[in-house]
């Protein structure tokens, strides 16, 4: 009877969790906490009226296959035990302090929304952005709406050779009739119609052997219509010979970008790139130290680049200073050298070197009942498969907690309902799920006229008052 009675205690309080950020890391956290526990009550709250976070305003247009993981996480998010109040503002509308007494556990999983600086004279001047921003610019991310980057200069400077900065090359370079497919927002598409920019080079400061993007953006960019490719043969000495010793991912990458840069190409291929009229490259061993203005110093003319050589091989060589430098003429220059995540809340214990929440395996360090998923647990880094592992590991976390009576559930938690009365108070009105459905749908039709998936609404107003009708 003593084990029953202990059964019974434990489930007549079904632990309410509280999720603050609603993309990947947020839904994968919510569907592994109520598909381990039938008793499990997720609430979800957004800052902005719409979920789903980089999914929505992070992957590229031209890419809508990796948007799909949205139909798994509607699913979580209609299910009986998971409620989403987006257009809450956790740290401003109500704290996380207020959240942490309404609920058995808060998971923190608002991402990286910051900017990594370059920490170079000139960043800046008009005409450097960064990368996050860029993309958010053409993805309909309300906050870079007026970004409106200007695109009148022949070449654009990427800093980074990650899968983003890929994407932003990509989206600079593409035909527009590949681009008028997507779900791409209106004036990105009217202001890339207009675009001059006729050669990307995307910079790392680090050699072939250590480029961060995945083969398959690299061979999207390889295969661009219109385009071809432009390296430095001298970039590749000793690649060759390094080869063999390279574990295979990374092997099959080095391949692929030696193949474009050195050999000589067939002659579909020649015949191809004879007709190109725009160009792309990588730049290896090369780190920026300053960007030039032009004349009257209202915009960027130029980038200046050390040139670096390698100490040690693989995974781990660091780029060193050669003394040499060289000059690159450009007007666009945009840095994709990383997220970065800031803190919420005074109350959370924030690492500011690393720009994590310090953890282990989700479980927040010194705060008891708080946890932490996706970027803000592990830095920016890896593919949405990678933030849905790490996102189990937090929910894992989170129940063994519960199970080994660490995170305490016997006294009833009163949840949203408390924090609904909270921001009624605070004249925040929170937008549900079937909210959020009305302003899908919308954008689904107004996508159809123009032969889109979606036209995105651009602004939290817009957003609201489709809501809200």
């Amino acid at each position: 009877i003593g084990w029953s009675g202990k059964a019974f205690l434990s489930t007549s309080c079904c632990p309410k969790v509280c999720i603050v950020g609603s993309g990947p890391a947020g839904f994968y956290t919510a569907q592994h906490l109520i598909k381990a526990r039938q008793d499990v009550e997720v609430d979800i709250y957004e800052r902005l009226p719409v979920p789903f976070g980089l999914v929505r305003f992070g992957v590229a247009p031209d890419h809508p296959e990796v948007k799909n993981v949205i139909n798994t996480f509607t699913q979580t998010a209609k299910h009986s035990r998971c409620s989403f109040y987006g257009n809450v503002n956790v740290g401003k509308d109500v704290t996380v302090g207020e959240l942490q007494q309404a609920y058995h556990a808060v998971v923190l999983s608002y991402g990286a929304e910051g900017n990594r600086r370059v920490g170079v004279p000139g960043e800046d001047l008009r005409g450097v952005y960064s990368a996050k921003d860029f993309v958010g610019w053409y993805n309909g991310l309300p906050s870079c709406r007026e970004l409106s980057p200007d695109l009148s200069c022949e070449t654009a400077v990427i800093l980074g050779q990650g899968n983003v900065a890929l994407d932003v090359a990509r989206i600079l370079l593409s035909p527009l009739d590949t681009l008028k497919k997507t779900d791409i927002t209106q004036p990105a598409l009217e202001a890339l119609a207009e675009s001059q920019v006729r050669k990307v080079l995307i910079v790392g400061r680090r050699g072939p052997m250590q480029v961060a993007c995945t083969i398959k953006e690299l061979r999207e960019m390889v295969n661009l219509p219109g385009t071809r490719p432009e390296m430095v043969a001298a970039d590749f000495e000793g690649v060759p010979e390094a080869l063999k010793d390279l574990p295979r991912p990374r092997k099959r990458l080095t391949e692929l970008l030696m193949k474009t840069a050195m050999e000589v190409p067939g002659d579909k291929e020649l015949e191809r790139r004879k007709n190109a009229t725009k160009i792309w490259g990588f730049r290896f061993y090369r780190s920026p130290t300053e960007i030039f203005a032009d004349p009257s110093h209202s915009r960027t003319a130029g980038i200046r680049l050390a040139v670096n050589r390698l100490e040690g091989s693989g995974e781990r060589a660091q780029a060193v200073l050669t003394g040499e430098v060289e000059d690159v003429s450009c007007g666009l220059v945009i840095s994709s050298i990383g997220y970065k995540s800031l803190p919420i809340d005074p109350s959370v214990p924030f690492d500011s070197r690393r720009a994590i929440v310090p953890n282990s395996v989700g479980r927040v360090h010194q705060a008891a009942g708080l946890y932490c998923s996706g970027w803000l647990k592990t830095g920016p880094t890896g593919v949405i498969a990678t933030t849905m592992n790490n996102s189990f590991d937090t929910a894992r976390s989170l129940l063994e907690d519960v199970d080994s009576g660490t995170l305490d559930i016997s006294t009833g938690k009163p949840g949203s309902q408390i924090v609904s009365m909270l921001l009624e108070e605070r004249g925040v009105k929170p937008v549900t799920f079937s909210d959020w459905e009305k302003i899908d749908s919308l954008e689904m039709r107004k996508g159809e006229v123009c032969g889109k998936p979606r036209e995105k609404l651009l602004t939290v107003e817009e957003m609201l008052k489709v809501a809200r009708t």
